[in-house]
């Protein structure tokens, strides 16, 4: 019997189980969802980095080491595997395209994994490794030859494995790219015996690799001691492919701990209202049931299967919605897909997710419990008593002259607001919630197109840049800049309180390269002094006026800088003009130039062609950035349109369980004469007050909740917050919109309502 009731009952409220179902099927999946997107990034990345030996330590030296430096540095105590390396950048023959060469001289260390093809010989003298993303965008296969060129200097060699490496795993040809372009940057691999068979006997290797557990400051002394000299040290977090991975994780591990955990938040607590709600409407079944005979138990046992029926449903359909989410996000072709190139996209959870769903089950379960509880108390007789709420105190307001002035509609939803105070709180609390998800939203979105217009669209004020190669003098640069009447750059690293930075050197005299300050505005380079970003000042604990000092790696050479301003910056570094560097005497070597002149004139001229290394377009980089934005505008849709459903679902839902709760006061309106339109108005106004209240409050929620995310998701980035229009005014259109669309939903009812029924029940 109690088994048929439950059906009846189920379809009874059906469209309030199918709305609650579906906002623990929205709360659950979200929370689901981003918590798989981080953990898989952080579980799938460390499997690539040890299947390839990638590296802890990384020394760095433009003069190379030999095989008597490697040996040295292996003989240290906690070195588990070492290699020499070298990555250096070449044209491929068909379409001038960008190409990293690289060579390991120990395949333990900083190699690749074989996703087609023959597995790695390491003295082969023919074959080639590429890169099986640019093998694909370019159509190369298997056995195809392939020749590339550096200067004067021809590789050739035939196509024996498609590669993946971890040293790649984020395959940008520099840090202005933000996003990979395999159509025309890839990389590939060849023996130690190739390259130097290639190279006429010779060999290069400008970095040794090495595999520890020892901290930085343990290898690094002893690897100072060993060579006799301070090295340029780099440990893992420093490369681009590790901590731009690594940090993808954090960043993702933040975002699932506020945003989701709101969505979560929102949906379990207004379910629960509902849940509790619900049971209150059926407090004269139960009161029926009492009557009969049924057992407490038996009846609060009845009554508590619907929390877990909602529970258990919601989270299942919930569960699989967030490996959805995840794989949305994770995958080859999915955001993700066009940021890293891994051989393996598994999705993975962290174990406790599945602890916190359980919750949601039990918590679900818990309240229907304690609802059908509280009906059972007292006799059968006080059970079959419809609920009444509580006899509400006189309003102070309701003392004042003004209040007589006030209409009926006004007087009546007053008082009901205060009357049924937990279901006007869940509703402003509902607004709340989706206001901050859309305006955290939206407020993202404003903010990453003005950093992306300022930093990009108008820093970027030139049409190629030209990479020179390391052997250019610096008078053959200088003629080269003169040439194509350009702007140029230097840059070296440097450390700073032991951490290796960047120290930029600036000529600026056509405006082809510009800086922003840190209220995102254009500024000039002074000559007083140098500039450095946001997360240099902090860690460093500097302050414009103050001097600090860098040392050179490898001597005993330190400058002494004047900190002249702050800008906004992607890397870590110093920034300064060539006047100050020349005053202060610091040696550079010219290695970036910045010209008007596009990418196809520079690489049809040929007399300085055995001096430049690479020549970027100003439109290819601008292009990966739009690939950037593409990424950001799917993730942020995704989230706009989720909020919207849940704004949709926890308004339809309380709404109509408020309808519920005022049946007979809609009644006894309806007998007095009030039209159904007039009803309607009311109900309208009362939920319009209510969603104007949950904005206002949402507003600067979602703009708090904005800057942590910013300061913790983007501060690589050193990003701004830029207000714009799409901020407040479509978070307001869409709220206002839902919360109307609703209410016509709702409002709708009145026409069903059968007055004499509602009224014959007793008090």
């Amino acid at each position: 019997m109690l088994f048929k009731k439950l059906l009846r009952t189920i379809w009874h409220y059906k469209a309030q189980f199918i709305s609650m179902i579906i906002m623990v099927l929205l709360g659950v999946g979200v929370f689901v969802g981003f918590q798989g997107e981080w953990k898989s990034i952080e579980q799938d990345t460390f499997s690539f980095y040890k299947s390839t030996g990638f590296a802890d330590y990384r020394l760095v030296s433009e003069a190379g080491y030999s095989k008597e430096d490697m040996d040295k540095i292996a003989s240290i105590d906690g070195v588990d595997k070492i290699s020499r390396y070298i990555s250096v950048k070449t044209n491929e023959s068909k379409e001038n395209d960008v190409i990293a060469v690289t060579v390991t001289t120990n395949f333990d260390v900083s190699s690749f994994v074989v996703t087609s093809g023959e597995q790695y010989d390491d003295s082969s003298l023919d074959a080639i490794w590429v890169n099986d993303q640019y093998a694909s965008k370019n159509n190369y296969k298997l056995n195809d030859e392939m020749t590339l060129k550096y200067g004067a200097v021809s590789l050739k060699g035939t196509i024996k494995g498609l590669i993946k490496s971890s040293e790649y795993l984020i395959c940008t040809p520099g840090e202005n790219q933000m996003m990979p372009d395999f159509n025309t940057y890839g990389y590939v691999y060849i023996s130690p015996e190739k390259y130097k068979t290639d190279l006429g006997g010779f060999e290069f290797y400008p970095e040794i690799h090495v595999i520890s557990k020892l901290s930085k400051k343990e290898f690094s002394d002893s690897a100072n001691e060993k060579l006799g000299k301070t090295n340029l040290i780099l440990t893992k977090n420093e490369i681009t492919s590790y901590f731009e991975a690594q940090g993808e994780a954090s960043e993702g591990k933040t975002m699932a701990s506020i945003l989701p955990v709101v969505f979560l938040g929102i949906a379990v607590l207004i379910m629960a209202t509902t849940m509790q709600r619900l049971t209150i409407n059926e407090k004269t079944q139960i009161g029926t049931l009492k009557a009969l005979g049924f057992r407490d138990a038996r009846i609060v046992r009845h009554y508590t299967l619907f929390g877990l029926f909602i529970g258990v449903i919601g989270s299942l359909l919930g569960v699989g919605f967030g490996y959805f989410i995840a794989w949305f996000i994770f995958n080859p072709g999915g955001s993700m897909g066009t940021y890293f190139d891994l051989p393996s996209w598994a999705i993975h959870m962290p174990w406790w997710t599945f602890l916190v769903v359980f919750g949601v089950v039990v918590f679900m379960t818990l309240i229907s419990y304690i609802s059908a509880k509280n009906m059972l108390k007292g006799t059968a007789a006080d059970a079959l008593k419809p609920y009444t709420p509580k006899a509400m105190k006189r309003l102070k307001i309701e003392d004042s002259k003004g209040w007589r002035r006030l209409k009926f509609a006004t007087k009546w939803n007053l008082r009901d607001l205060f009357r049924h105070k937990a279901r006007s709180f869940m509703t402003l609390f509902g607004v709340f919630g989706c206001t901050v998800l859309l305006v955290a939203s939206f407020l993202m979105m404003d903010s990453m197109i003005g950093f992306v217009n300022k930093f990009y669209y108008g820093s970027m004020n030139y049409a190629s840049q030209i990479s020179l190669k390391d052997e250019t003098t610096k008078e053959k640069a200088l003629e080269i800049v003169s040439y194509y009447d350009a702007d140029y750059s230097a840059s070296t690293n440097v450390s700073l309180n032991e951490e290796a930075i960047a120290m930029d050197i600036y000529n600026i005299s056509h405006d082809y390269v510009r800086f922003l300050d840190k209220e995102m505005a254009y500024l000039k380079l002074s000559d007083d002094g140098v500039y450095i970003g946001q997360r240099l000042m902090e860690s460093n604990n500097l302050k414009i006026g103050e001097t600090f000092k860098v040392s050179v790696f490898g001597s005993d050479t330190t400058y002494t800088l004047k900190l002249a301003g702050q800008l906004r910056t992607l890397t870590k570094g110093v920034v300064m003009s060539q006047k100050y560097a020349d005053e202060i005497g610091i040696t550079y070597k010219i290695n970036q130039v910045f010209t008007s002149k596009e990418k196809d004139t520079i690489n049809k001229d040929t007399k300085y062609s055995d001096f430049i290394s690479t020549v970027k377009s100003r439109n290819d980089i601008i292009k990966s950035f739009d690939s950037f934005m593409q990424v950001m505008y799917v993730m942020i849709g995704a989230l706009i349109v989720l909020s919207i459903i849940l704004g949709i679902v926890v308004l339809y839902n309380l709404g109509t369980m408020s309808y519920f709760e005022r049946y007979r006061e809609l009644s006894t309106l309806k007998v007095v004469g009030f039209k159904d339109k007039k009803i309607g108005k009311l109900l309208i106004s009362q939920n319009m007050w209510l969603t104007v209240a949950g904005y206002l409050i949402g507003v600067p929620a979602g703009i708090g909740i904005t800057f942590v995310l910013m300061k913790a998701l983007a501060s690589e980035y050193e990003m701004k917050l830029i207000f714009g229009w799409m901020t407040v005014v479509i978070p307001l259109i869409l709220i206002l919109g839902v919360s109307l669309f609703v209410s016509y939903l709702v409002a709708r009812k009145n026409k069903k309502i059968d007055m004499v029924e509602a009224l014959k029940v007793p008090e």
